[in-house]
């Protein structure tokens, strides 16, 4: 029989939760996406659609440490399942009589009620492994990478799932059939929580959620760019170039391109969440030292700077839409989604590593309204980048990002004393 962890079925419950709500998280974006593209708007009104959600990210999650340590983890983590129901219920209620300007704002509201509830979620989910996981063989990156690579190729699922209840129940009835289930594993996960996660301190202040660690807010600004040079291609452009391209203008055109962007965004993010759970053996995480990890932050970010580098210029050698230049950007996105999967689950381990776990849900929040920082960024230079200058813009200013991701970490110590707890 082997042992089984101290903390494993909170984990388990935890994770299931998270599970949970990114498949909705993956599936609702898409649908929002395709949707009102399909409606005529542009891509730069596309990308406001999604503006809000990144802005309520970052307060929350700069405030989500302090009410997690105040009220405790599973408090959060269940107010983040129950906004993300109460978000598809409203976005139901969408009116086509409405004006535009009107739609916009209000879906806007929407999804920057689904932001709260995303990092809510993602904010309890990730603290919570600090405090559950074994110590000792690499077992705080093993969880982790557990952790982040499952909910992300969970999400993966949800890309392919939105594009393909956008096409069979149309889009009020496939948000109201999302809702209703993430209603009922709610439910579940209420009643079946195990004990493990701490209720929360009353004497915790506001203030500490701003890091004075130099490693923590070194990483929090990689972070910022890394994801910033994901989602300048990812929110926006590529998938509306795919749609473009692939689709002929028919409704039964619309449904092939429907599916087969939506299986493209699914297949990337399944390929990243995977490529993140096997990081810690990609890395050899249990055999090498934490100072041996911190470097490889920094090598593996020049990595992937080679990858839109050398995307920008196919796009400039090919700027009309061709079968070649449409091949080299999936084979290209796909090896930059990994190299990215390493970059990523390396941030997720080294955050939980940095800090002490009286204080973890104060620095994972930071940590992680950088994150949604990063893609505010994106999602913004995202639609004005392809507006404007088209694909080698994008991948141009994806390029510079990586490269100033490249930088921050290269600004990060081994000498922390929080580095000899984390093993």
């Amino acid at each position: 029989m082997t042992h089984r962890p101290e903390g494993l079925s909170a984990y388990i419950a935890v994770t299931a939760a998270y599970w949970a709500f990114m498949l909705t998280d993956g599936a609702l974006r898409m649908l929002v996406l395709l949707h009102f593209d399909r409606l005529g708007f542009s891509p730069v009104q596309l990308a406001y659609l999604f503006i809000l959600y990144e802005v309520a990210g970052m307060v929350t999650n700069l405030s989500a440490g302090w009410i997690a340590a105040r009220f405790g983890l599973t408090s959060t983590l269940y107010a983040g399942l129950g906004v993300q129901v109460v978000a598809l219920l409203a976005l139901s209620q969408l009116d086509p009589a409405w004006s535009l300007g009107f739609s916009v704002i209000y879906v806007m509201a929407v999804q920057g009620a689904s932001g709260v509830a995303k990092d809510l979620a993602k904010m309890s989910s990730k603290s919570a492994v600090k405090l559950l996981a074994p110590s000792g063989n690499g077992g705080l990156f093993k969880w982790v990478a557990v952790l982040t690579g499952s909910k992300n190729a969970v999400k993966g699922f949800g890309f392919l799932l939105g594009a393909a209840l956008l096409a069979s129940l149309g889009f009020v009835g496939a948000v109201i059939a999302m809702a209703t289930v993430l209603a009922l594993i709610l439910a579940a996960i209420i009643v079946a929580m195990p004990p493990g996660l701490p209720r929360g301190r009353k004497g915790a202040k506001f203030s500490e959620v701003f890091s004075k660690s130099a490693n923590v807010n070194w990483l929090s600004a990689a972070r910022v760019f890394l994801f910033g040079a994901r989602d300048v291609w990812f929110v926006v452009g590529i998938p509306i170039y795919f749609y473009a391209v692939l689709s002929d203008g028919s409704p039964e055109g619309d449904r092939a391109a429907f599916f087969l962007v939506g299986s493209f965004m699914a297949l990337w993010i399944i390929l990243y969440g995977a490529v993140q759970a096997a990081a810690p053996r990609i890395l050899k995480a249990q055999t090498r030292p934490e100072a041996a990890l911190i470097g490889a932050a920094r090598h593996w970010a020049l990595a992937l700077l080679v990858v839109p580098a050398l995307l920008t210029l196919a796009t400039l050698l090919a700027p009309a839409p061709t079968l070649w230049l449409t091949l080299t950007l999936v084979a290209g996105l796909l090896i930059f989604g990994a190299i990215f999967a390493v970059n990523s689950s390396l941030h997720s381990y080294l955050i939980l590593a940095f800090t002490q776990a009286e204080r973890v849900t104060m620095d994972v929040g930071f940590y992680y309204m950088a994150n949604a920082g990063g893609r505010l960024l994106g999602t913004l230079m995202s639609g004005l980048s392809y507006q404007i200058g088209g694909l080698p813009l994008m991948m141009g200013a994806a390029t510079v990002m990586v490269g100033l991701s490249a930088l921050a970490s290269g600004r990060l110590s081994s000498a922390d004393p929080s580095l000899s707890a984390s093993r």
